[in-house]
Parts: structure tokens; C-alpha cells; sequence
């Protein structure tokens, strides 16, 4: 008989504690999981903006990524690797260990709610349905149900824990379908002495279920890492049946009594007779003895009959506070409506003004707020407002898009958007096992893809293999997931096609990451003898959900690449100053079949595609002086930014803005991401203006 889930929590925990502590013990190792720079963001909005000047000075005060004291983040990837990372720390970025002040996280409820994405194009409406890795994020769907679940949570929320500060809190948002058994996860971890509150949010109105009472609000869990956490909470008004409270004294101010003393579980902590009265069994003063001589010089103190001074007898008047402080029960928060103007169209969206009573209360000025599941990045866009430091991350592409564009839309500071690196190895770690060695990985994909493994001594690195149809050869490249694919890799295969075992008709490169600039490389080799496809992202998640590679054999498709040309920029010099024109030209999509979409949402795509790739795109952006390595995105154009125009469904194909002058070259690069989030770059050397 399988064992229930309250028998399963135990080996639950310890599992989860062992993934922790082996994450832990990586840290210090020479392959330890770290973050790369996908991009340097200095948000603008606008094509007139004329505020570079204001930015490259901006961007000189802060000096490279990461070498100030604090550039905020938004991380793409799994979150129990970008922990990880952050625990490292790397040469920009010491370890956040026992440095973040708040955690808030509102991870997926395990409702099996199936979260498609909707992308609305020019005339349609596409409807696709999570890859395996976004399905973690969004579709709440785990193996073993709710097992998994908790199996999932639990090493993350040990991670959490050591990223906190000793002062620092951590609030976990959730609701009936998983709250009760992941408090019980939390207790183990944290110490149920560390428990603070069940907050209940009414996020709905009253509305009717058959056969149940409605289900009108989620649960927020606070916990505390230490004794001495933070404490601010802000006000709220008064309601009317607090002010019924107050009564008048004698010169007619509004007053009311407050307690005294507090709970306390240490037998000595406030314990002593003041002027007569002993607080209760369980209790102590809440204040020092100081405190409470002074307001009793004060006439602060209510009495007795007998003269001593009441437990709850501070007297505080109505016209000295700011506000009540809230409760455990929040059903002044609104949740974000279909008409707000803080929507913009995230399923799960939560309200700022929810996370804005956290912030405040839990995180002091400056101090930084980490979000794990970043979605819709309510937190991130909370905390850039109340000038707190922040980190997010988030598993889903379309999430990062999101969040990058509302950053973008408000203002934000300069941030940078990251990614795990190494994760494909990482995950290959973690799915056979910690001696796995790329060479495994690569006959994997070889085989998935169809070709026989060549001999060792002409394979040392077990990356290359053969497939022979109809009199042809073609030699197959599986690159290694520790690297971005790029023109180097591609002059390596065309040189193995031409002299390895006597050479090849054809060659196939099959890779993981790519460098964006790889259609460019591509387009400059015209080699109609090379090929180059994308490995699946989730081909790992698919292999371990099937439980093999002969289950998954024919079901894995190896895509094209996307890629991205633009029309020849133009510099005209003005004095000091120069303006850069950037026009848009083409842009191919990823081949379709790597979209999960039915088939007629498939022909919905092509036949935009097809029509007006342009529209594919949804957030392109600029960098004049590329390095080469971070790209330094200083202008923006996004679909629905209304800033440069008012089609929100396309984005505008011009970029006209003003740089400071430079003599010679200028290294210009476009980056785009479509509605899939697919990336793609194009580099183009522009001579100065002789104007």
C-alpha cells in the first residue's frame, strides 16, 4: 500500500535537505554554477529620448556590471540554480549568504491549472502551450502531485534561508491547495518558533461555488529567520469600528489604552513587577523599564482602582498616530481588476499595493528584496519604487519579457538581465547523477538525433557522429553545453568535414546556447554544406519525464536558428553630439516546429510570419558601442509601449537617438527578442560620419 503524504514528509525533507546541502558544498568547487551578463539595461522608452549623455555618465559612475556596490538583477533560469549562484558569488559579485533582508514568493499552488501563454499578433490570437522546463514554472504539474511538490519547494526554501540575513524575513504566498502542508515544510526549516503569521488575503469579492463556501483568499506565511528581524509595518486609516474605540478626555482629545506587554516564551524576558503589577503567565513587558517610568512621569499610564498601572493601560491619542497597524487579515487590498492600470495581462498578476505592506514592514531603506518566482514582477517594479535593491528570477522566457518591459516602462535604474550558466550541465547533473561528464550528454543527443557514435580515437571528446543515407555522409557536431556555439565552432566543422576520415558531403552542427550573433556567422560563411540546429532546451526535463532515450527516440525535433538582419546605419554628427538611425530590415523565426503549438495555431504563425516577420518581434534594443561581450542596451523599443507609438501589437522599426560623438567606428548592435522569447542579434561596423 503506498504510503500517505504525511508518512512521505519526513524522507521528503531529508531528501530535500541532502539536495541543499550537496548545492552548498559546490560552492566553494572550481565548477561551481555562476551567472552571465545577457544584458546591461539603461532603460529608455522613447525614440526622441535625448538623455544618453545623461546615461553614459550614469553608466561611467557605476563602471562595468556589477563593479558598484549593488546593480539590481533580473535572472533567467531555474531558481534553485540562480540561488546557487548567488550563494557563489563570482568576481563581480561577492556571496549574498546572510545578505538578502526579505524574501517574498508566490510559487505555483499546485492547482494543475494549465497556464497557456496567449500571444496576441496583427489579426490573431496564438495560443501556446508550455515547453517542459515552463511547465515547471506554470502548469503546476509534478509527477507524484503533491509529493513532488513539496519535493520541489523544499531544498529552495533551505536555499532561501541561508540567503537571509539574520534580520531578514520571508513571505511565502500560497493558497488552500498546498498552504497547510508547506507550512509544515517551513517549520521544519525555519523552526516553528520562527513562525509569525498566517496572513489572509480576501484577494476576491464574495461569489458563489456549488456545494462549498467561496473560496475568496489565498494565504501569506511569514517567517523570520532570527529573533531580531526587521520591523516597520506602515498604516492604514482607522476603520469605523476602531474608531468606536476612542473616548474623550476630559480636555476632549480622542484617546484609547493600549497593552503593555507582549508574548514572551523566554521565562525572564520582561518579567518583573512594575510599580505593583506582574504581567500574566506567558507574558512580559513589551518595553523597558525606562519606556515605562517615563510615561508614567508623562501621565501616560491608565491605573487600577487600587492605583496600580494596568497591563493595557498606555494611553495613545487618536491625533498622535499615523494609522492603524494592519492585521492578520487583509481585505483592504484590492486584487488587480481586468480595467487597472497595473495590469498587464500575467495570469497570476498580484497587486503593488500587497507587496508594497510587505516591503515596507520587512526591508529597510536600501536593503534588498529577493523574489524567486518573479512572474508578472510585481516585487521588482515595488521595490525599484521604494528604493530597495532588488533580485529576480524567473524559469519562463515570457515572464523575463514581462518583467524587463514594466522595469522598463516605470524608470527603472540600470539592471542587468542574467542567465545561469552552465545550465544545461547542471541539469544533466542532476538528472544522471553527479558523474556525469559532457561526453554523456553529447552521446545522448547524438543518438536522438540519429547518428552512430565514430570510433574513440577519432572521438576523443565523444561529440562527433556519423550519418550515412542514400550514398552521402554527414558529419554531426554535438557542441558542448558549457558554451555559446559561435563562428569559432562553426570554421572547426567545416574544417572536419573537409579532412576528417577523408572527409564529409555535409555537416551538421548541433547546439545548446548560441552566441547571438550566430545568423551573422552563418549569413558570412554561405556555406550551403553546413547546417546548424538548436538543441531542444528541454530535452533533459523530456528525458527524464519519459524515463529514457528509447521512449523519446523520434519525438525530438532539432530547429533551426532565428536570426536577424537590419538596413545600413547612419551616423550624423552635430557638434558634440551625433544621431544614430537604426532601421529594422528582416527577421527570421525559429523553425515552428520548436513552438509548442497545435497545428492550427502552427498555420495561424507562419501565415504572419510570412506576411510581416516584423510583428514577431517583441522587444528589440540598441547598444552603439558593443563590446563584444555585455550587451549595453541603451535604448528600447517594446510592443505596447506607448512612448514611441500607439500600436500594441507591433513594435516601432526605426530608432532615431542621440549619442556623444566618437571618432572612427562605432560597433553597433541590435538585439531582438520575438514573442517566444528566441533571441537574436545582428553586430554591424558603421564609419564615422563625415559631417
Amino acid at each position: 500500500m503506498p504510503k500517505s503524504l504525511l508518512e512521505q514528509l519526513p524522507e521528503i525533507v531529508a531528501r530535500g535537505r541532502q539536495q541543499a546541502e550537496k548545492i552548498l558544498e559546490s560552492l566553494e568547487g572550481r565548477h561551481r554554477v555562476s551567472l552571465q551578463t545577457r544584458e546591461w539595461v539603461l532603460p529608455s522608452k522613447d525614440t526622441r529620448d535625448s538623455d544618453w549623455i545623461t546615461a553614459a555618465n550614469r553608466q561611467a559612475h557605476l563602471g562595468d556590471e556589477g563593479t558598484a556596490d549593488w546593480t539590481n538583477r533580473l535572472i533567467y533560469g531555474d531558481n534553485l540554480l540562480a540561488m546557487a549562484a548567488l550563494l557563489a558569488g563570482d568576481e563581480h559579485t561577492p556571496s549574498l549568504r546572510g545578505k538578502v533582508d526579505l524574501i517574498y514568493i508566490d510559487p505555483p499552488f499546485d492547482s494543475k491549472a494549465d497556464y497557456r501563454t496567449k500571444v496576441a499578433l496583427p489579426g490573431v490570437e496564438l495560443e501556446q502551450k508550455p515547453t517542459v522546463i515552463e511547465q515547471f514554472a506554470y502548469s503546476d504539474t509534478w509527477s507524484d502531485g503533491t509529493a513532488s511538490y513539496l519535493a520541489m519547494i523544499t531544498p529552495r526554501l533551505i536555499l532561501m534561508r541561508e540567503l537571509l540575513s539574520d534580520s531578514g524575513s520571508i513571505y511565502v504566498h500560497l493558497d488552500w491547495h498546498v498552504g497547510h502542508y508547506v507550512k509544515v515544510v517551513i517549520d521544519e526549516i525555519f523552526g516553528k518558533d520562527r513562525f509569525r503569521n498566517e496572513i489572509t488575503w480576501q484577494r476576491t469579492n464574495s461569489h458563489n461555488e456549488a456545494g462549498q463556501w467561496g473560496r475568496i483568499h489565498d494565504t501569506i506565511l511569514f517567517y523570520t529567520k532570527t529573533e531580531n528581524s526587521y520591523w516597520n509595518p506602515d498604516r492604514i486609516p482607522f476603520s469605523s469600528e476602531q474608531l468606536k474605540r476612542y473616548k474623550k478626555d476630559p480636555k476632549g482629545r480622542l484617546y484609547t489604552c493600549q497593552d503593555m506587554t507582549a508574548e514572551r516564551k523566554s521565562s525572564d524576558s520582561g518579567k518583573f513587577n512594575w510599580r505593583g503589577t506582574m504581567p500574566s503567565a506567558g507574558r512580559g513587558w513589551g518595553y523597558t523599564l525606562e519606556q515605562l517610568e517615563a510615561w508614567w512621569e508623562q501621565g501616560r499610564i491608565a491605573l487600577k482602582k487600587d492605583g496600580t498601572p494596568r497591563m493595557d493601560g498606555l494611553i495613545v491619542y487618536l491625533d498622535e498616530k499615523d494609522g492603524a497597524v494592519p492585521q492578520s487579515i487583509w481585505s483592504d487590498v484590492s486584487r488587480v481588476g481586468n480595467t487597472s492600470s497595473e495590469r498587464i495581462g500575467y495570469s497570476t498578476q498580484k497587486p503593488e499595493i500587497l507587496v508594497e505592506r510587505i516591503v515596507k514592514a520587512s526591508c529597510p531603506e536600501s536593503g534588498l528584496v529577493a523574489d524567486f518566482n518573479g512572474g508578472s514582477g510585481t516585487t521588482a517594479a515595488v521595490a525599484e519604487k521604494l528604493g530597495r535593491r532588488w533580485i529576480t528570477t524567473d524559469l519562463g522566457k515570457p515572464s523575463c519579457m514581462i518583467m524587463r518591459k514594466r522595469l522598463i516602462d516605470q524608470g527603472a535604474k540600470p539592471f542587468l538581465y542574467q542567465a545561469i550558466g552552465d545550465y544545461q550541465v547542471e541539469a544533466a547533473k542532476s538528472s544522471l547523477g553527479r558523474s556525469f561528464r559532457v561526453g554523456d550528454l553529447s552521446s545522448i543527443v547524438l543518438s536522438l538525433y540519429g547518428a552512430l557514435p565514430l570510433q574513440p580515437e577519432d572521438n576523443p571528446l565523444r561529440n562527433l557522429g556519423a550519418v550515412v543515407f542514400g550514398g552521402r555522409k554527414t558529419l554531426v557536431l554535438v557542441d558542448s553545453p558549457n558554451k555559446l556555439t559561435g563562428d569559432a565552432t562553426l570554421r572547426k566543422a567545416i574544417a572536419q568535414r573537409e579532412h576528417l576520415l577523408g572527409g564529409w558531403d555535409r555537416v551538421v552542427v548541433l547546439g545548446w546556447n548560441f552566441e547571438p550573433s550566430i545568423g551573422q556567422s552563418i549569413t558570412a560563411l554561405n556555406d550551403a554544406r553546413l547546417e546548424v540546429l538548436v538543441i531542444p532546451p528541454d530535452l533533459l526535463d523530456r528525458l527524464r519525464k519519459k524515463g529514457g532515450i528509447e521512449k523519446l527516440r523520434g519525438q525530438v525535433r532539432f530547429s533551426s536558428l532565428q536570426y536577424l538582419t537590419i538596413k545600413p546605419v547612419r551616423r550624423t554628427r552635430s557638434g558634440d553630439e551625433e544621431q544614430l538611425q537604426v532601421v529594422l530590415d528582416n527577421y527570421v523565426l525559429l523553425s515552428p516546429e520548436a513552438i509548442n503549438l497545435d497545428e492550427d495555431n502552427r498555420k495561424k504563425l507562419l501565415k504572419v510570419a510570412n506576411a510581416e516577420p516584423l510583428a514577431l518581434i517583441e522587444y528589440w534594443a540598441v547598444d552603439p558601442d558593443y563590446d563584444g561581450q555585455v550587451f549595453r542596451s541603451v535604448w528600447q523599443d517594446y510592443r505596447g509601449n506607448t512612448a514611441n507609438d500607439d500600436d500594441p501589437l507591433r513594435v516601432v522599426t526605426e530608432a532615431r537617438f542621440n549619442v556623444p560623438s566618437k571618432a572612427g567606428e562605432r560597433r553597433v548592435c541590435v538585439r531582438v527578442v520575438d514573442v517566444f522569447g528566441f533571441e537574436a542579434e545582428v553586430v554591424q561596423m558603421v564609419a564615422e560620419s563625415r559631417k
